[in-house]
């Protein structure tokens, strides 16, 4: 009996962890529930039991002797182990917001919160736009023209581009700006590189990092009436100088500095800064007319007012281009003709108010940074991966149903469906995440969040271009006017490099500031740790260890549950339909497993976990894919059910629920502590698995419907500039591809007698008539028959120059 009534107690006091029951009310519980049991098993009540369980919940529950038996010696382990937080550290931490990422981090997403969360919009003048002045200015480019000729945008697409306000998306429309929203912006970009990549990225510089969007969040109102019309109306170009030869994805390292000095300013002796920088890879910067900057500020004299504060550290200044001093060197070549270049100055005084924001943000130029890097991050460049996903979608589909080799259509090959497939989802799953991360972006900007959509969109991207030149073969590689795929490929290594190299944003951001960000109660506890009050820095440490506690106590828990019943019975959105519910089970699992593994790694290995980058980075992939899982199953939501939706949808969130278990797995396999790490993974996925990769009936169904004009196609070929000149290098392929569907199977008829040996004729136009004549075809589409012979032959052929 008393074997059963500890185990009892031990139900009980798993049933009071894992819903979350507050300390002193579970310790009630537990007391009255000990005394009941101990009625029908009266050794519970014998000292050997109680003794312990009295000092358990004496030290639980008793602030002063919690603080001495248990907080105090961890508070001084952890005060010992885990490194400093830096300034640039602390900003970085602390700069912007969070969002459903927190939730998954946190081991038990709100679901509530989710099924609230409706994907953005476009307002009437948005769609306006879109349609009229962003399809006008495609109209306008020729990327093969653009990258080979004319080494720039044509003059006309400048002024355009200047006249409409391309330049002020996010500029507030008080200052004649746009005031797009984030999701406006992204379309905006995306419609744009579809055309023209060159262009894209000369329109998205000024509307994500750089001085429009640090003006509107930090400047003074000065500043603001001063630079933001221009900045709109194009008639001020900006650039921002960032990066150098010694600071590139360690931004807060850069050298250059700015020195707080007296000096003459329009004739008057005024306190300014002395900056001497040298900046490279700033686009834009070869046409700039004000230049934004990024340096350290020293006040060796006070002349800021604090006479003990001599570093500043990180701060951001707007300078005119042509002001004295200021030196644009000659332009870079990043493979795509954009404006790139660097500045440079030695010794430029400009007067303390061109700091932006004044004096009074001397020093919080990183945290601006950071901030305002979430453009670039959350907007820009997942917009330019998704154009590029969408385009591969749509004419390496068509391509490989045009293209044939032993008498079939390439694209019915299952070695190249395993590749269509995989460029399907990939369409799929960043038009998902495009619309669920601007949505997230209109909260605030969540530094997180966006981390992730720049690594995942890129290497996405880098993925289905490289599949597709696979596809394509040779045709791809040849470039020329004909080329369709050459300009993405071209620019697959801005997008990986720009705003944080990829390397560095998966193995040290995501992980390393989702950890601090999305978890409940890691930064404020190492905010803790650095306060200079003994006393009051142990009570604050004292009260977020103990909630920590239970919140490790009940993931683990979750985790052994949830694994052992593979997400089954777990809460999921109210709307979830039947193809949604088993993935969200399967996201509370993982999410579970997360929460779990990251305490035990912050615990095992505590600020080594830091530098032990393999390790942090499969958290880091864990925590994105369950984010991207989410994307998909709400962008899901969001459209009525086809069989086509359906297979691309379970083909997308299932891959990313598989990435996610295996990048789980490769961290528990390498976990340096193999015995808790083997009992971790047996708790999370006690199966050795939570989802297989995408099965081959789904791939070959897949690669079939990448090649037909689905609903899916047609919804992703919406957000894109889709030309049908047969004399462009897309509208070639598009032109050809919709000139075989009006054939309808008179072309497959065709070629099965042609191949079967069935027709008469050295021509393909005799042949024809022959099938006309036999009736394999009707004699009105002899001339259809011919027509797109003569566009499909045109189809294949690749560019040849004369001899250099």
């Amino acid at each position: 009996m008393l074997l059963l009534s500890l185990l009892a107690i031990l139900v009980l006091v798993g049933v009071l962890v894992y819903r979350q029951v507050a300390l002193i009310a579970a310790s009630s519980i537990v007391i009255v529930a000990w005394l009941l049991l101990g009625v029908v098993a009266p050794a519970l009540y014998s000292a050997w039991l109680v003794v312990p369980l009295v000092a358990i919940l004496l030290v639980l529950n008793i602030g002063p002797i919690r603080r001495v038996v248990l907080s105090k010696p961890v508070f001084s382990i952890l005060k010992k182990t885990m490194p400093p937080i830096s300034a640039t550290e602390r900003d970085a931490l602390e700069a912007g917001t969070t969002w459903w990422e927190k939730q998954l981090f946190s081991g038990k997403p709100d679901w509530n919160e989710f099924a609230q969360i409706s994907l953005p919009q476009l307002t009437a003048d948005e769609q306006s736009f879109l349609d009229n002045e962003v399809s006008e200015l495609c109209s306008m480019l020729d990327e093969w023209d653009i990258h080979n000729n004319r080494k720039d945008l044509p003059p006309e697409a400048w002024q355009y581009l200047k006249e409409k306000k391309f330049f002020g998306l996010i500029i507030p429309k008080e200052y004649g700006g746009r005031d797009f929203s984030p999701y406006a912006q992204s379309r905006i970009m995306s419609k744009i590189a579809s055309r023209s990549g060159t262009a894209a990225v000369t329109a998205m510089v000024p509307n994500s990092l750089g001085p429009g969007e640090l003006l509107v969040k930090y400047g003074t109102e000065e500043q603001r009436q001063r630079w933001l019309p221009g900045l709109a109306n194009g008639t001020e170009i900006p650039c921002f100088g960032l990066t150098g030869p010694e600071a590139g994805s360690d931004a807060g390292s850069i050298p250059d500095v700015g020195i707080v000095c007296k000096g003459e300013h329009e004739g008057q002796e005024v306190i300014g800064l002395k900056l001497t920088f040298n900046k490279r890879w700033i686009t834009l910067a070869p046409v700039a007319t004000v230049v934004g900057l990024a340096f350290k500020l020293h006040d060796p004299e006070g002349l800021l007012g604090d006479p003990n504060k001599k570093e500043y550290g990180i701060t951001c200044a707007l300078i005119p281009a042509n002001h004295p001093g200021v030196d644009i060197g000659k332009r870079h070549n990043p493979g795509s003709p954009f404006m790139n270049g660097p500045i440079f100055g030695n010794d430029v005084f400009i007067p303390i108010d061109w700091i932006i924001g004044g004096a009074a943000m001397a020093g919080k130029g990183w945290r601006m940074l950071i901030e305002c890097l979430g453009a670039g991050r959350g907007v820009s460049l997942p917009a330019l991966s998704t154009a590029s996903g969408e385009m591969n979608y749509r004419l390496v589909g068509a391509y490989a149903r045009i293209r044939r080799q032993f008498n079939t259509e390439v694209g019915k090959f299952e070695g190249v469906q395993e590749a269509t497939a995989e460029i399907a989802a990939s369409g799929y799953t960043l038009e998902a995440m495009r619309q669920f991360v601007t949505k997230g972006l209109e909260t605030g900007a969540p530094s997180v969040m966006t981390a992730m959509a720049k690594y995942h969109a890129t290497e996405m991207m880098r993925q289905s271009v490289e599949h597709s030149m696979d596809i394509v073969g040779g045709r791809a590689i040849q470039n020329g006017p004909r080329n369709f795929l050459i300009a993405s490929y071209i620019s697959v290594p801005v997008a990986i490099t720009v705003e944080g190299a990829n390397i560095l944003t998966r193995s040290l951001m995501i992980f390393g500031q989702g950890a601090m960000r999305c978890h409940p109660f890691l930064f404020e506890e190492m905010q803790a740790m650095e306060m200079s009050d003994a006393g009051a820095a142990l009570k604050k440490f004292d009260r977020l260890f103990i909630s920590h506690l239970g919140h490790v106590a009940n993931n683990m828990l979750r985790t052994k549950l949830l694994g052992f019943l593979g997400g089954r019975f777990s809460s999921v959105p109210a709307n979830a339909d039947d193809f949604s519910r088993r993935w969200y089970q399967r996201i509370n699992q993982l999410s579970a497993a997360l929460a779990s593994m990251s305490d035990i790694a912050l615990a095992v290995l505590g600020g080594n976990l830091k530098r032990r980058e393999l390790l942090s980075a499969r958290l880091g992939d864990v925590h994105s894919q369950l984010f991207i899982a989410c994307a998909i199953l709400k962008f899901h939501s969001a459209h009525p059910r086809t069989r086509a939706e359906d297979a691309h949808a379970e083909y997308a969130v299932n891959r990313a629920i598989y990435l996610a278990q295996e990048a789980l797995k490769d961290f528990a396999n390498n976990f340096p502590v193999r015995w808790l790490a083997r009992t971790i993974k047996f708790l999370a996925m006690p199966c050795g698995y939570v989802v297989r990769k995408p099965h081959d009936d789904l791939i070959r169904e897949l690669g079939d419907l990448i090649m037909e004009e689905n609903p899916v196609r047609q919804m992703l070929s919406h957000y894109l500039y889709i030309s049908h000149d047969p004399l462009d290098a897309a509208g070639r392929v598009e032109s050809t591809y919709q000139t075989l569907l009006s054939l309808g199977p008179v072309w497959h008829a065709f070629l099965k007698a042609r191949n079967t040996g069935k027709l008469q004729g050295a021509t393909l136009q005799e042949q024809a008539e022959d099938a006309a004549a036999k009736n394999i075809i009707q004699p009105q589409d002899v001339a259809r028959v011919v027509d797109y012979d003569a566009r499909r032959f045109d189809c294949l052929q690749t560019d040849a120059f004369d001899k250099l």
